[in-house]
């Protein structure tokens, strides 16, 4: 599994290059409308990497000594759904 840091670096390097193509063109309506979208996406994505990292167990937690089953990833996606739902 990639690493948190890694990913976020890969999506900035990608405007990156993009913005730096359009400053190149003297594109002033481009670069504004990459700099909104890198930081749209940059929310997207560590939302969704906090949600992978609520999703993993640690080892301690995968075999609890109190003869319980551990949590399934089904059980903890309707726990995040509930934490979601609108009402």
């Amino acid at each position: 599994m990639r690493e948190r840091q890694r990913i976020i670096d890969n999506l900035e390097s990608m405007y990156r290059e993009a913005y730096a193509r359009a400053e190149a063109a003297g594109d002033r309506e481009e670069m504004s409308r990459l700099d909104l979208e890198f930081q749209r996406e940059q929310l997207h994505m560590e939302v969704l990497l906090d949600l992978r990292d609520l999703m993993l167990v640690p080892l301690e937690q995968a075999a609890p000594d109190d003869g319980e089953s551990p949590i399934s990833i089904l059980e903890k996606a309707q726990a995040v759904r509930r934490l979601v739902r609108f009402r």
